[in-house]
């Protein structure tokens, strides 16, 4: 029997927590709140902290606001909200996952519906930049934008690695969350971003007493999961009824807080992305600091919960938020081509017009006019986004209707039966 299924035939009611917020019809209005929140805060964030400049060569390249503007560092405090992402995702999925085992449909069928999902959207966002890629190499566009723009459209999709890894392991881990508890769940999970941490820094890992395997190429996608599955880890904990009670929250809060406190005294980055020149990314892969981060953000969380519902329960701003979380892969995948496309469209314009780059999207960001600047473009980049995943709004009605899932449905997102 699924061991979440277990808690619910076991004669013990959920904790309340895990009920807080809900509408009634088993959806919590407050979780999807702070599942839209995540999605803003990565689009946004990224929106912000990515400039890209127009080189003497008429080149595109990549620049950071934060490298010029370090007072700006506690703002990504805010939009870097990954640890969120994969708490609200962890929640979804193990709510989906006994009631998918409620249906009698078995892990492995479940597994195949949640990631079926991702398939044909992935597919569309890497056809058709190859295509444009393509056209725009034999058009002799620079090598340099050629790298910028390449980067940037395949680097969100790191993101959906470790989130598959964590969806498909879902079963085993509740299994263990039931048998261990979240706490010494989380223990080598911390102790494996230590030692990734520890082995980044020392700049030599075969340096250390006990040699270290692959020379330290197995950082990165150790770190990557070890990292996210905490927060994951809490997700799941939260709809299993065992995250419960406002001194939880405030003890995540505090706990979160004190670690990015004292990792910042010992010479961590403030930043929870990563800057130029500083030598260290808290991000690539995710260190102690963004672990830190995210136990803050979920304890945060669930201290806004209630209150989230509460203010989702008018229809209106319910809509906004249920149609962003519908659209959420379409919005997460395509962000970042919506920047580059508004950027190339502007430059061409600027070119034929004669005049020199646009201030806040080819200028260097040194100060706060840049700013200003970027702000101000961001309805204009926010509408190009809104067209470009407004086909999935027939997926989602049919997905309301009880017909397929849509396939702009990110895996962390609740489908009909479960959060």
């Amino acid at each position: 029997m699924n061991p979440l299924e277990r808690r619910r035939t076991d004669g013990a009611a959920p904790h309340p927590s895990s009920r807080a917020g809900s509408d009634g019809g088993g959806r919590d209005r407050g979780i999807d709140g702070l599942r839209a929140y995540a999605i803003g805060g990565v689009v946004f964030g990224h929106w912000l902290v990515t400039a890209l400049v127009l080189g003497p060569d008429g080149a595109l390249g990549t620049a950071s606001p934060l490298a010029a503007m370090p007072a700006l560092v506690p703002v990504t405090w805010l939009f870097q909200t990954l640890g969120l992402f994969f708490f609200v995702s962890g929640y979804a999925s193990a709510r989906s996952l006994r009631s998918a085992a409620a249906r009698g449909l078995g892990p492995a069928r479940w597994l195949r519906q949640r990631l079926g999902r991702l398939g044909r959207p992935v597919l569309l966002l890497l056809g058709g930049w190859l295509a444009v890629l393509a056209v725009a190499a034999l058009l002799g566009t620079p090598a340099g934008t050629l790298r910028t723009v390449a980067t940037l459209v395949v680097s969100p999709l790191w993101f959906l690695l470790p989130l598959v890894v964590l969806i498909a392991s879902t079963a085993p881990l509740a299994r263990a969350l039931d048998r261990y508890g979240p706490v010494r769940l989380a223990v080598p999970a911390v102790a494996l971003v230590t030692l990734s941490d520890l082995a980044g820094r020392s700049g030599d890992p075969s340096g250390w007493p006990v040699p270290l395997p692959g020379d330290g190429v197995w950082r990165v996608p150790v770190a990557v999961l070890a990292g996210w599955l905490l927060p994951y880890l809490l997700g799941m904990a939260l709809a299993d009824g065992r995250l419960g009670g406002r001194r939880t929250a405030v003890g995540l809060l505090l706990a979160g807080a004190a670690g990015m406190a004292g990792l910042g005294w010992a010479g961590y980055p403030l930043s929870a992305v990563g800057v130029p020149g500083d030598g260290m990314s808290n991000l690539d892969p995710p260190s102690l600091f963004a672990v830190s981060l995210a136990l803050a953000q979920v304890g945060a969380a669930l201290l806004v919960r209630q209150v989230l519902a509460g203010a989702l329960a008018r229809p209106g701003r319910w809509a906004a938020v249920n149609r962003l979380n519908t659209v959420a892969i379409s919005v997460y995948l395509w962000h970042q081509s919506t920047l580059l496309g508004v950027t190339a469209l502007a430059a061409l314009a600027a070119r034929l017009a004669g005049t020199g780059p646009v201030p806040g999207l080819h200028t260097v960001p040194d100060g706060p006019g840049w700013v200003a600047a970027r702000l101000a473009w961001l309805p204009l980049l926010v509408l190009v986004l809104s067209v470009l995943v407004g086909r999935a709004g027939g997926d989602r009605r049919r997905h309301r209707d009880g017909q397929r899932p849509a396939s702009g449905t990110l895996p962390g997102v609740p489908d009909r039966h479960g959060q």
